[in-house]
């Protein structure tokens, strides 16, 4: 028995999945403590946009540690902050013509999302919220009682409450108007549902499915909730930070949210960071209503800052994912055909095949990790195979990949026998 079933938690999950010990990374590659080399298509569930130790990334804070920069300063001003604030306004607010200001919270996505419910209810007087069938927002209680999956609510051990589900786009198939349905409860004062404080919306549902709005149903959601009084809280921390091919996911729909909460890939190096963005006239907090230890990690804003300045400076980089996206939706198209009944989801590098059952995409995942790539699946029984590769890789690692993933569907299917495993240089 090894260190990890001595001690760790039953609670672990991925390294279920993946059980190996990974030892270093680098670009796009994880390496085991035997060397071997797996392409790495989870990228932390989206935390590492930019890959594994990004070399700009790495200097800029080796250069901060060497020179005794901040770590730990609470929310207190300091040198490093400043300069991301600096460059968040300047690559991508300005630009954007967004009007927000930056609320740092504890360094978790949960922790935001807990920060915008609290905001929304604040600023309306009233308490209730709309989430979406198969939404994630978290697991602490507030985020988990808008997140829809069954085991993590039903691991808060109480009941949750303050949300009213409502049906995402698509949820009941294509003709069926989700949110005629939604206006219409809210509009009728005898429908059994409270005059919501919000909405919190995933434009593409990452660990839902890879379920994706469409652009036309983001734009009626934010005039439902202007008709309402309502206000709109888009929870991009998995799909923002270039992930669906621009900074963030909302910016196609052509809409302005009250609220947006960022994590995950913000910090650019795996650092843990969160942020929320508000409309000036909802920062309505009173000093220190909502704190935390851990609101001011520095060395998650001097990677931040980097990030922004690399990649953010104009459209480029965007565009280039755009492109790879394409890319790899064709090919994961490709795969789809094989098997009738499959259906590639998602939009620009956030992207997956839906199988007839969890069982199947299971088997593909797990054939998958023994070729040498590391992907994960999603949706309700797990039945997509969901491709959050870094945004940094290259055409012929996003071919290796298909080819990985093709070889496995087909054994999967029994059409093939196991493929010799190549090695990845």
């Amino acid at each position: 028995m090894n260190i990890f079933e001595r001690l760790e938690s039953s609670v672990c999950c991925y390294a279920r999945n993946f059980p190996v010990t990974f030892h270093r990374a680098v670009g796009v590659h994880l390496f085991d403590n035997r060397g071997r080399p797996y392409l790495d298509f989870l990228s932390g569930a989206g935390t590492l946009n930019y890959g594994h130790n990004h070399p700009v990334l790495k200097r800029a804070l080796l250069r901060y540690i060497e020179h005794d920069g901040i770590a730990h300063g609470l929310d207190m001003h300091t040198s490093a902050k400043e300069a991301f604030l600096e460059s968040f306004y300047g690559c991508v607010l300005a630009p954007r013509q967004l009007p927000y200001v930056v609320q740092f919270t504890g360094p978790t996505g949960a922790n935001a999302v807990e920060a915008a419910l609290k905001v929304a209810r604040n600023v309306t007087g009233r308490h209730n919220v709309i989430a979406f069938t198969n939404g994630f927002h978290g697991v602490s209680l507030g985020a988990a009682a808008a997140t829809g999956n069954a085991l993590h609510r039903n691991a808060a051990g109480i009941p949750l409450t303050g949300i009213t589900r409502a049906l995402f786009d698509g949820y009941l198939g294509e003709g069926v108007d989700t949110l005629d349905m939604l206006d219409r409860l809210i509009a009728d004062r005898s429908s059994g549902i409270d005059l919501p404080a919000a909405a919190i919306v995933e434009t593409v549902q990452g660990e839902g499915g890879v379920n994706t709005a469409s652009l036309d149903w983001l734009q009626r959601l934010e005039k439902l909730c202007r008709r309402h009084g309502m206000l709109l809280i888009v929870d991009d921390i998995q799909a923002g930070c270039g992930r669906t091919g621009s900074f963030f996911s909302f910016e196609p729909a052509g809409i302005t949210p009250d609220i947006v909460t960022l994590s995950k890939s913000l910090s650019g190096y795996g650092l843990p960071m969160a942020v929320v963005l508000l409309k000036p006239e909802h920062d309505q907090w009173k000093p220190g209503e909502h704190n935390g230890t851990f609101r001011g990690n520095n060395h998650a804003f001097v990677t931040a800052r980097e990030t922004l300045e690399h990649f953010w400076r104009d459209d480029a980089f965007a565009q280039e994912v755009r492109q790879k996206g394409a890319r790899l939706r064709d090919g994961l198209a490709a795969i789809a055909a094989k098997h009738p009944g499959s259906l590639v989801k998602g939009r620009g590098m956030m992207l997956g095949i839906e199988f007839e059952s969890g069982d199947l995409a299971g088997k593909i995942s797990a054939n998958a990790f023994t070729k040498g790539l590391v992907i994960e699946t999603s949706g309700r029984d797990g039945q997509v195979v969901k491709c959050l590769c870094p945004l940094i890789i290259e055409q012929k690692d996003i071919e290796r990949a298909l080819s990985i993933l093709s070889d496995c569907v087909d054994e999967a299917l029994g059409r093939t026998r196991p493929a010799t495993l190549k090695r990845v240089s």
